[in-house]
């Protein structure tokens, strides 16, 4: 029985859950994953909000098979049992690939939903009541529950202490507080904490689009930025740019970025007020800004002459970014930090970005991905196989 409270809203399930292990990827939660991937392709609403688009897709029968064959290794593997899941607040759709990571590792699941409202969350658990109504996913029904609270250690800690696995995505201080919160001593915990990202783009190879294919660049970029307002973990912060003709290139890519952004982004005025007050932060405290470009209110650029020692604590936010010139990657590595996760890039092997991490035994970089790549979620998540993490081997001989 789940904590029975005036402050909790069921949104998906009830006060009771059943805690079940199956073997990762069963076909019966394969099977229900497609099925939301179809209602949400079918419906009219989920089409305005490309993040949902993109869990529908990855929800799709041909994924799912893709992930279960490169999981299968001959190994016997059951679900933990139940999970807790403590899903981010700034990100709207992350709650439904939690749970889907929850599901293919044969698990019960509990998932806590962002308290803000997203009409995202409305859609995605609103589908997935229906497919509830349908006999064949009735035992997936009896194993989940979605929940929505205000910060509150009680009910937190409750749903903590039956849990065989707590998932914790969100900001630093926010995973301490929750870790203060016992869970029993056999359960397993993932946490995914503040990240910082940065994207390297090779100029010549820019210089070498023609203009269909800048177009395309650009909106792959502005898919990895404003579509989160840069609130992903995943979303780079800082653009490094190598090779010659940088200043050509630059002026090609942030132009074209620009028309994109005056195309589809909308700038509330509070962000925009936050963008200035965090320029102005940057000029009082960051002694290696070299020049500011301001395009508009949607793009800010801070050229910086040497990157701050505390670089992986800066993020922008509404189409603000950091920029740096140098001639080759190895020049970064002084940086990486293990608050590092996704690398994107353009125009460079993608062997030579991993020979950097490697052959300097980077503490970070969890991830290296084509621009517009950065907000795809994956099994592997900041070095985690979740689905091998929330799943046990049973070892026979």
């Amino acid at each position: 029985h789940l904590p029975e409270n005036d402050s909790i809203t069921y949104l998906v399930g009830g006060m009771t859950i059943s805690k079940r292990s199956r073997p990762p990827y069963d076909s019966l939660y394969c099977d229900f994953l497609n099925d939301i991937s179809a209602e949400l392709r079918l419906q009219k609403g989920p089409a305005t909000f490309s993040d949902v688009m993109s869990f529908a897709y990855w929800c799709r029968k041909a994924n799912i098979h893709k992930l279960k064959t490169d999981f299968e290794n001959g190994k016997s593997c059951l679900g933990l049992g139940l999970v807790f899941h403590v899903t981010p607040s700034n990100v709207p759709v992350n709650f439904a690939f939690s749970y889907a990571f929850g599901l293919l590792s044969g698990n019960s699941n509990i998932v806590r939903i962002p308290s803000k409202p997203f009409p995202q969350i409305d859609l995605i658990s609103s589908t997935i009541n229906r497919l509830f109504e349908e006999e064949k996913y009735s035992e997936i029904r009896d194993t989940t529950a979605f929940v929505k609270y205000e910060q509150n250690d009680k009910i937190t800690g409750k749903f903590s202490e039956v849990c065989n696995a707590r998932v914790i995505w969100g900001g630093d201080e926010a995973i301490r507080n929750i870790r203060k919160l016992p869970i029993p001593e056999q359960s397993v915990e993932i946490v995914f904490s503040d990240r910082s990202s940065f994207c390297a783009i090779n100029a010549p190879s820019v210089n070498a689009l023609d203009e269909k294919k800048l177009r395309r660049l650009a909106e792959n970029f502005y898919n990895d930025t404003y579509l989160m307002d840069q609130n992903a973990c995943s979303s780079p912060h800082l653009i490094v740019w190598l090779g010659k003709n940088k200043e050509v290139a630059k002026e090609r890519f942030w132009m074209a970025i620009s028309n994109i952004v005056e195309e589809k982004y909308q700038l509330e005025d509070i962000h925009a007020m936050d963008k200035y007050c965090m320029l102005c932060r940057d000029a009082i405290e960051i002694d290696e800004i070299k020049s500011v470009i301001r395009e508009n209110s949607n793009l800010y650029r801070v050229i910086l002459d040497d990157i701050p020692s505390i670089m992986d604590q800066l993020r922008g936010k509404f189409g603000y970014f950091y920029e740096y010139d140098t001639e080759a990657i190895e020049n970064l590595k002084h940086i990486v930090t293990n608050k590092y996760q996704t690398l994107t890039y353009f125009g460079i092997e993608k062997k030579s970005l991993l020979e950097f991490v490697f052959n300097n035994q980077l503490p970070g970089i969890n991830r290296i991905v084509p621009i517009g790549n950065a907000l795809d979620m994956s099994i592997v998540w900041d070095g985690y196989d979740i689905v091998g993490s929330l799943s046990r081997i049973i070892d026979v001989k």
